[in-house]
């Protein structure tokens, strides 16, 4: 990059001048790819059509999004980044953006975020300036840069916006960002990152990091960031091995869907738990006493009992006829194989597929002693033999997972069996199906059974590990859920996020270390984000007044927006007044949700409906033409709107099998807002809210 040097009469016209540069060359390196002829370059069609869509991602990769700034700050070094600061040396200047771009020389005009260059946007301060003269950040209208403001960071001047002196505790463009209203999916927070946030989301590949944060820390889009970090610095690795991004519905994943491909990932996949463990299809559901015991850590070793009581013990040698020749394993010796074969701790199936190949060497050591010189043909012939293949099928015969626990769970005495001194005898009798099933495709499974059969099906055969792994609102899960997901990352690393006080399951987390052994992480960091970017003041104070009834050790996220929000309770007198405040919150700019208790949701859409207003199922994409969503209170979790009516809180309490779990769900409905939240009440309030 070029030394600073700014136009001391019109800066902001050289730094547009810069962005029209930027725009240009990005436009001329998708041009590039795009004219790419790969016709003569490849040795089949297989590798052309690899080649073809690595193309066509790039192309993606380098799409100028019109509404997005193509550069959110830049850097003015004092020494050349790298080099020894020696006096009299000169500085460089980066600008920062969500990708890199050069021009037609390779000299870069923007820098990826991402790299080590970058870093000091996001970490630098005025106690350790990390050798930046200024951070300027960029003020954007639509895609126009209508702003700026200077921090001379080795210089305890105030901060400058527009070029006009004057000072601030804190970034006014950092703060218009965090608070500018949204319409459409979650956007990526690139250019607000905070330091503690960086912290995380810079952290290696190798560990394991557990974010718990409360509502508006940017955990969701701090682990997201963190993905699209570690794909920067680990690309060809990660590449080999896959990144997921597990969360707890497809409402949630279609809402932060764009956030990796507006910073060039495109190749992340998303899933919810659910998508991860459909061995079967779930068609029946669990009260919640038979889900609790079925998602307990316990549950595995029941599991494992039950499959490998299938194993037997030989009491018959195996004869294996070659020719004019009869060759005898005899049973005790079987009998030491099989027992070398558990006591190795392997896979079922593949200690099954071992059994053949190790009774075929026993025969090949007969056959040397008698002077034969078999080789490994002789072998493979040999564990292929009937006889060898019938001995294995009785005595380590093959599993099927969703039969196995269709079997456990309608067959009292087997469960019984492998349950002893696990579960009582009333948690037995608490998963067991009343009616007897004919087959497994004729079970109504539940969601917690397609977690067992995961179990089992991993107890069969190992389950691919990919490179990393992000679980989003993890509170949620039960042990046997996490076990589900610590399978997916056995070789890999996990990014986990949840916030303890808003687990809203019966058996919702305890405690993040319990989590993390779960999950096979125990050496896994555990991080806590406290500072509060997205939820206004007034809002997450009410909020609090909750957690010492639903998290009594956890701290209360601080507010930092000076903003304080627009906050206000009232009483109304039947639906058709939540209409009319839905009517006034539309004149806002911005989105809004209606969120209720399950139950009150026909009502509210039916009033909705008279009154011609037009609203979302969460999920759907807001526009500008429509802006409100009506959501049940249970999937707003994870959910962000600018405005939020909260219609009967006690409501969305009652409609949980037990207070604490009611006011969990109430407390995650709270903390929805950005801009403002209205509470509309005609019922009494809840007294824990004061």
């Amino acid at each position: 990059m070029s030394t600073p040097v700014d136009d001391p009469l019109d800066p902001l016209s050289r730094e547009r001048s810069h962005l029209a540069g930027s725009r240009a060359a990005l436009r001329a390196m998708r041009e590039d790819v795009e004219s790419l002829d790969i016709s003569d370059v490849t040795a089949n069609w297989v590798n052309a059509e690899v080649l073809a869509r690595q193309i066509d991602d790039r192309i993606k990769a380098l799409a100028d999004l019109s509404d997005t700034p193509l550069f959110f700050g830049r850097l003015d070094y004092l020494h050349a980044p790298g080099a020894e600061q020696a006096e009299g040396a000169e500085g460089e200047r980066f600008y920062i953006g969500r990708r890199h771009v050069h021009d037609a020389e390779g000299d870069p005009m923007v820098i990826d975020w991402r790299a080590p260059v970058s870093q000091p946007f996001y970490r630098a301060s005025k106690k350790d300036p990390l050798d930046i003269g200024l951070r300027r950040r960029f003020g954007y209208t639509g895609g126009d840069l209508t702003a700026y403001e200077d921090e001379h960071l080795s210089d305890p001047a105030a901060v400058t916006l527009s070029g006009s002196a004057g000072e601030a505790r804190t970034s006014k463009l950092l703060q218009q960002e965090i608070e500018r209203p949204r319409v459409g999916p979650m956007r990526d927070i690139v250019a607000t990152i905070q330091p503690e946030q960086d912290e995380i989301v810079r952290s290696g590949l190798g560990g394991t990091v557990c974010v718990q944060g409360g509502p508006g820390t940017g955990k969701t889009a701090v682990g997201l960031h963190r993905v699209a970090y570690l794909l920067y610095a680990h690309r060809e690795r990660l590449a080999r091995t896959g990144t997921l991004v597990i969360g707890p519905n497809k409402s949630f994943l279609h809402y932060i869907e764009q956030v990796l491909p507006a910073l060039g990932e495109l190749s992340v996949r998303q899933a919810t738990v659910d998508d991860l463990v459909a061995h079967v299809e779930v068609r029946g559901a669990d009260d919640s006493t038979a889900a609790v015991v079925k998602g307990d850590a316990r549950m595995a070793e029941v599991l494992r009992r039950a499959v490998y009581a299938h194993v037997s013990m030989p009491t018959e040698p195996v004869v294996v006829v070659r020719g004019s020749r009869r060759w005898r394993v005899p049973a005790y010796e079987l009998e030491e194989t099989v027992r070398e074969l558990l006591d190795r701790d392997i896979r079922y199936g593949a200690a099954r597929e071992a059994l053949p190949q190790r009774i075929a060497h026993a025969v090949l050591v007969q056959m040397e002693r008698s002077g034969e010189a078999p080789d490994d043909r002789v072998q493979d012939a040999v564990a292929r033999n009937s006889a060898v293949k019938a001995a294995v099928k009785a005595i380590w015969p093959p599993v099927d997972p969703a039969k196995l626990v269709l079997r456990l769970l309608t067959d009292a005495d087997f469960l019984a069996e492998h349950a002893a001194e696990i579960l009582s005898e009333d948690e037995q009798k608490t998963i067991l199906w009343a009616k007897p099933v004919r087959s497994v495709k004729s079970a109504k499974w539940s969601a917690a059974d397609a977690v067992l059969i995961d179990e089992v099906n991993d107890l069969v055969s190992r389950t691919a590990s990919l490179g990393h792994v992000v679980l989003d609102e993890a509170q949620d899960l039960s042990p046997m859920q996490y076990r589900a997901v610590g399978r997916r990352c056995t070789t890999g690393s996990a990014t986990i996020l949840g916030d303890l006080a808003q687990g809203t399951t019966p058996w919702a987390t305890r405690s993040w270390d319990e989590a993390l052994a779960h999950l096979g992480k125990s050496e896994g960091v555990i991080e806590e984000l406290t500072a509060g970017f997205r939820v206004p003041t007034d809002v997450i104070a009410y909020a609090s007044r909750l957690l010492p009834h639903i998290a009594p050790g956890l701290a209360p996220v601080a507010s930092i927006r000076e903003n304080p929000g627009f906050f206000e309770v009232r009483e109304v007198s039947g639906t058709k007044e939540v209409v009319l405040a839905c009517g006034e919150l539309l004149r806002q700019e911005g989105s809004i949700g209606l969120i209720a208790a399950d139950a009150r949701i026909p009502a509210l859409a039916e009033a909705l409906t008279d009154a011609g207003l037009t609203y979302l199922a969460p999920g759907e994409e807001t526009t500008r033409q429509t802006r409100l969503t009506l959501v049940p209170a249970s999937l707003a979790k994870g959910l962000e709107y600018d405005y939020v009516l909260l219609d009967e809180p006690q409501a969305v309490v009652d409609g949980e099998p037990d207070e604490r779990t009611g006011l969990r769900r109430l407390y995650v409905a709270l903390t929805r807002a950005v801009s403002g939240l209205v509470v509309a009440h005609g019922a009494g309030l809840p007294v824990q809210l004061g």
